[in-house]
């Protein structure tokens, strides 16, 4: 089993930055997909989630607006774009698979870091 990360770097504040994850090795179409955060010193947030079918997404508040998760079945991906980014969004992203909504996640990618910096 495998999920990589990847689209992260340096952006200014108020730019946009769109993740990628790449699964293998599961039957990704079962699996509801999750964007996770952790910044230097807090704890892990989950950002954002969607379900196995795609619909009904759910976001943390701090990133209601700004930020969009979508997957693509056919290609065995999540992604996250992300508007409007602020230095309190700097911190490790990482995908990962959880048998359903609320669930404990089975499966998790190595993380990608991004940093929101003038």
């Amino acid at each position: 089993v495998q999920l990589v990360e990847s689209g992260g770097g340096l952006v200014q504040p108020g730019g946009s930055l769109r993740l990628s994850c790449a699964a293998s090795g599961f039957t990704f179409s079962n699996y509801v997909m999750n964007w996770y955060r952790q910044a230097p010193g807090k704890e892990r947030e989950l950002v954002a989630t969607i379900p196995s079918t795609g619909g009904g997404t759910n976001y943390a508040d701090s990133v209601k607006g700004r930020f969009t998760i979508s997957r693509d079945n056919a290609k065995n991906a999540v992604y996250l774009q992300m508007h409007s980014l602020s230095p309190e969004d700097t911190a490790v992203y990482y995908c990962a698979a959880s048998w359903n909504i609320g669930f404990r996640p089975t499966y998790w990618g190595q993380g990608t870091q991004v940093t929101v910096s003038a």
